[in-house]
């Protein structure tokens, strides 16, 4: 392997790591972040509406398609946890509902609200 391998091979080991490292404040802020959303998710409002569909997207993508540019009706903070929850779920451990007591009756009624 020459130096320039060798090189590429260790920047993605480290980049490895360090993922691995920041996993445990990554999963905080988006379970945390998850429990803001969740009851604006079951508001009536119109950003309450994106909140379910966004949750809903990454409950089953394929399902409940989400087009991205709804998050800019969406205020600062809002916006903000969604991005937590994306990253949360982009190495996902388990299934975005299942973080909360009751997960799977609160996205029964956001597919019946939101879908």
């Amino acid at each position: 392997m020459n130096t320039a391998s060798h090189r590429d091979v260790r920047d993605v080991f480290d980049q490895l790591f360090q993922a691995d490292q920041e996993r445990p404040a990554i999963r905080k802020a988006g379970i945390e972040a998850l429990q803001r959303l969740v009851p604006v998710a079951q508001r009536n409002t119109g950003q309450s509406a994106v909140i379910g569909r966004f949750l809903l997207g990454l409950y089953n993508g394929q399902a409940y398609r989400f087009d991205l540019t709804e998050l800019r009706r969406l205020d600062v903070g809002l916006f903000d946890d969604c991005l937590a929850v994306l990253r949360l779920d982009n190495s996902p451990e388990q299934e975005v509902h299942e973080y909360l007591p009751r997960g799977e009756a609160i996205w029964a009624d956001f597919r019946e609200r939101w879908a």
